[in-house]
């Protein structure tokens, strides 16, 4: 029986020659074996053509990915630094990571709710003059009110962790040891927000010019950001130099960073802070680390996105205004509005607003209803311009694997065969010539991205998972292929053979637009950050002013100056020996 098997095997390869001999070409359908055949006496097998291996570079320096919870990760290389600073728990030494991916914000209020919808994560506490979650206007703000387990958890739903200290210091200052991300330059308002300078969070891509040296925002300013280790005053005078965790135990977990609040003396990024377990607040969230990044599968649907540069106006130069401040005064939340000379503007009912000139610049100061956080708009208008602003190239798309469904609006995941076509590869797919063997890979995006889990190697010139697996068929069609290279799916999904993604498991939530892009509802897609358009010549400014309160004395019971001085609310008195707030 088996000899004749081979028999008839041999005699169809022949027929195969012979049709090949008479007629025009047959395209090679190619068959990848993602894992090996269990080993049996004699196994039959297709034949197969097997690929030239791709050359890769591996992620270098600073280099980004886009990742399953919609943010951007950086790869961040195996290097010594140096940590520390002198203080009294942070002495100066030199430290040696292996290479991790951190992300490049801090995680936003919209990325948390996609791991609360999916039962991963809980809800934020609202904490007392701090911005609502679930606002939709404050989507691209940092979250807050989370503890360390909250924070810890949703690191591992995105399957990372928080940053260890060291991770963290790296990313904030480089191998240089710089005092801060942006160098030695001292701290100003627009290099960071501190010091009250807008009175709340800002959205997490608002300061990109100060970024860290691997290119990391809010590195200072913004909000504390807890990490994984526990707190020990006295670790870093012994601690390994080598991947250094922190001790195995503790009181107190770690917080590294500075916020809104915090003074110009405590924005060094060296500096150590330390808060309870179950502690939250106002000016306290986190960013993830992600040692050893693994390709999951694509999620089977995301959002249209605008590309970005597509929006533009014509007719008239729209007027420039902005919100350049949010504070508290008396118990009203306050908010300050820059317009330009001659440009006319309408105010919401909810806001009392008064106009005056500050160093030549006009300015709108306006309050909202007392003890509550309201949004409300301001329209400012180009009284000169008679023609309607109109955006151009500014149709909704889709990243490469997926089309645009006409009636959801959303991007459906639909991998194409991987053979090229006598038209050759559709849009955002690029051919690549593997020994010979030309096939279709997936490309970049408009935006220049590759798709989520993926980065662009230099040396292959395509992208490809971190781990090296540049046969996982992201965006191909192969069943077989995909089920044996992805690992799996995010929790909250799952993996669907039929069309090789993941999918939802409660109500259909997907990541939604990425950090500094918010929801275009005219156009169904996300779109780059944008004043929106109204009218002839008319921009419309949500205006948010906080819910505010008296401020609440938490100094004056702390005893010592060391445990004072690492409030950034406090300031201790020398002559008093007390713990006052800051004046």
């Amino acid at each position: 029986m088996k000899k004749n098997r081979y028999m008839i095997f041999a005699y169809g390869l022949i027929f195969a020659f012979v049709l090949a001999a008479c007629g025009s070409p047959t395209p090679v359908v190619i068959v990848v074996t993602a894992t090996s055949l269990p080993p049996t006496d004699a196994p039959l097998v297709e034949p197969t053509l097997t690929l030239a291996p791709v050359a890769l570079s591996g992620p270098q320096s600073g280099a980004t990915m886009t990742w399953i919870d919609g943010s951007t990760l950086i790869y961040i290389p195996p290097s010594e630094f140096t940590m520390g600073n002198n203080g009294f728990d942070a002495p100066v030494h030199a430290v040696t990571l292996d290479g991790y991916w951190m992300q490049q914000t801090e995680v936003t209020n919209r990325m948390f709710a996609q791991c609360v919808a999916v039962g991963s994560c809980s809800t934020p506490t609202q904490e007392l003059g701090g911005l609502v979650y679930s606002n939709p206007q404050f989507a691209n703000h940092p979250v807050v009110g989370v503890t360390w387990d909250q924070a810890q958890a949703y690191c591992t739903w995105a399957q990372g962790s928080l940053p260890t200290e060291a991770q963290w210091e790296k990313a904030a200052r480089g191998i240089e040891g710089n005092i801060y991300p942006w160098g030695i330059e001292s701290p100003a308002c627009e290099l960071l927000n501190f010091a009250f300078c807008n009175g709340s969070t800002s959205e997490v891509d608002s300061y990109k010019n100060s970024a860290s040296p691997y290119g990391l925002y809010d590195m200072a300013g913004n909000v504390f950001e807890w990490v994984s280790d526990w707190y020990g005053e006295a670790y870093y005078t012994n601690a390994p130099s080598v991947n250094p965790t922190g001790p195995d135990s503790g009181e107190f977990r770690s917080i590294r960073g500075s916020s809104f609040e915090t003074y110009p003396d405590q924005v060094d990024s060296a500096i150590r802070h330390f808060g309870g377990q179950t502690y939250h607040n106002r000016d306290v969230g986190f960013r993830c680390a992600v040692p050893t990044p693994q390709p999951y599968a694509p999620y089977c649907q995301l959002s249209a996105f605008i590309p970005s540069g597509a929006i533009s106006a014509e007719g008239c130069q729209f007027p420039n205004a902005e919100v350049v401040a949010n504070y508290c005064s008396v118990g009203f939340g306050f908010a300050t509005v820059d317009i330009p000379a001659g440009s006319v503007y309408e105010i919401s009912d909810k806001l009392t607003c008064s106009e005056a000139v500050v160093d030549g610049q006009r300015r709108l100061t306006c309050y909202g209803p007392k003890a509550q956080e309201s949004t409300n708009e301001i329209t400012v208008c180009n009284p000169t311009c008679s023609n309607s602003p109109v955006v151009t190239g500014a149709g909704p798309t889709c990243a490469p694997g997926y089309v645009l469904d006409s009636v959801s609006g959303l991007c459906n995941y639909a991998p194409i065969i991987g053979q090229v076509s006598v038209a050759g590869c559709p849009i955002g797919y690029v051919l690549m010539d593997r020994g010979g063997q030309q096939t279709c890979v997936l490309g970049a995006d408009a935006n220049g991205q590759c798709s989520a889990g993926l980065y662009f190697d230099s040396l292959a010139g395509m992208c490809v998972p971190p781990n090296g697996l540049v046969e996982a068929p992201y965006g191909i069609d192969n069943p077989t292929l995909a089920s044996q290279s992805y690992a799996g799916c995010a929790p909250g999904y799952s993996y669907s053979d039929t069309f090789q993604c993941c999918q939802a498991a409660t109500g259909g939530t997907y990541p939604g637009c990425s950090p500094g892009s918010t929801f275009n509802v005219d156009l169904g897609a996300c779109s780059p950050g944008e004043v929106r358009l109204s009218g002839p010549g008319c921009v419309i400014l949500d205006v948010t002013t906080n819910k505010c309160s008296d401020p609440i004395d938490v100094c004056s019971k702390i005893k010592g100056e060391t445990q004072c001085i690492r409030n950034p609310a406090c300031v201790y008195n020398e002559k008093g020996d007390t713990c006052d707030m800051r004046p």
